[in-house]
């Protein structure tokens, strides 16, 4: 798949409307029960960024955005200004943010993870796009050092350590992230007089598979 390692414009996506998708197949049976079950094993994102559309200079930003892509052909970054942080909206990012893995002494790589926590049950969400700059990692809640200490890929989410953190170590991170999305349609449609009376145009988007 084609991807460009480049942001939607971030004050074009804040007004946005959009957020997580599930897919569950659900059976209702003779005695009035029910069997669920679901092909998904994470979530996908769709969102809409037409009402992020404020004046007609952003319309021409969001055209030229769209045509540098070739519509649907190429991916991009997006940030949901919903869910973009480990933490929660009103805290800053702390290494000690997001539980990412236990060492075993010999597994150098991990992938960013973010949990998402309700009473007993969660769901832990690959993290493929952190943000460059942002990403903070710890060993044991220590602070560790980018550069040093170990590397992290901005294209995969892969943290990649010189040296296997001993077995039982426990390794967090903190970081800034963006959606892989594509846009959900070859087309924009808009005009002058609509646009000036409030009608916002239909814009697609929706999360990728990496």
């Amino acid at each position: 798949m084609s991807f460009h390692e480049v942001r939607f414009p971030a004050s074009l996506s804040f007004g946005s409307l959009g957020g997580p998708e599930r897919r569950t197949e659900v059976v209702t049976l003779v005695n009035g029960f029910e069997e669920r079950n679901t092909p998904w094993a994470h979530s996908r994102r769709r969102y809409d960024a037409g009402f992020g559309m404020r004046s007609l200079d952003d319309i021409e930003t969001l055209i030229a955005f769209f045509e540098a892509r070739r519509g649907q052909l190429h991916g991009f970054r997006w940030k949901d200004w919903a869910d973009f942080k480990s933490c929660t909206a009103s805290k800053g990012i702390d290494h000690r943010d997001q539980a990412v893995a236990t060492g075993d002494g010999v597994t150098t790589e991990f992938q960013l993870m973010k949990t998402y926590q309700s009473g007993a049950h969660s769901y832990a969400r690959p993290i493929r796009k952190p943000v460059d700059g942002t990403v903070t990692v710890g060993l044991e809640e220590a602070l560790l050092q980018e550069g040093g200490d170990f590397e992290v890929d901005l294209t995969t989410g892969i943290l990649s350590f010189d040296t296997p953190p001993f077995s039982g170590a426990q390794i967090s991170a903190g970081f800034e992230f963006d959606v892989p999305v594509r846009f959900d349609a070859d087309n924009i449609q808009t005009s002058l007089a609509s646009f000036k009376a409030g009608d916002l145009p239909n814009v697609p988007v929706i999360e990728v598979r990496i």
